[in-house]
């Protein structure tokens, strides 16, 4: 996908893969910015059950507004029917990619999870749960 242009966007490059989805870097060639977009797996596209979650995902997402859970933009398909989502993108290490640095200084880690907390509160507050996605 890398240098596809899907819909307005430019894909740039991967940036991670989880159970529901990949994850793109890209350039919005309409507004000049870069975002992320968040592809369903191409294994679970025919999949109706999984295509319905991933998009009760982006409506959940997308109706929450907080300074520590990530603004989601839209959500489409492409010519080929994958069914993506355009989301805020952020610079800077996932927190697996912190905690494998080894240990954490203790003001660090509740600064970090005083955000986590503060963006989960959020969401509790408005009835969404987060769940790790079992496939």
């Amino acid at each position: 996908m890398i240098g596809q242009t899907i819909s307005h966007y430019r894909i740039l490059e991967k940036v991670g893969q989880g159970g529901m989805g990949v994850v793109y870097k890209a350039r919005d060639l309409r507004l000049d910015r870069i975002v992320a977009l968040k592809f369903l797996p191409p294994a679970l596209t025919r999949d109706l059950q999984a295509k319905g979650r991933f998009i009760q995902e982006a409506q959940a997402a997308s109706s929450l507004q907080h300074a520590n859970i990530c603004t989601i933009h839209e959500i489409d398909q492409t010519e080929k029917g994958e069914t993506f989502i355009c989301m805020d993108y952020y610079e800077g290490r996932t927190l697996a990619a912190l905690l494998r640095q080894g240990p954490v200084p203790i003001p660090k880690a509740i600064s970090v999870a005083k955000q986590i907390i503060q963006g989960m509160a959020r969401a509790h507050d408005q009835g969404i749960t987060h769940r790790r996605a079992t496939l």
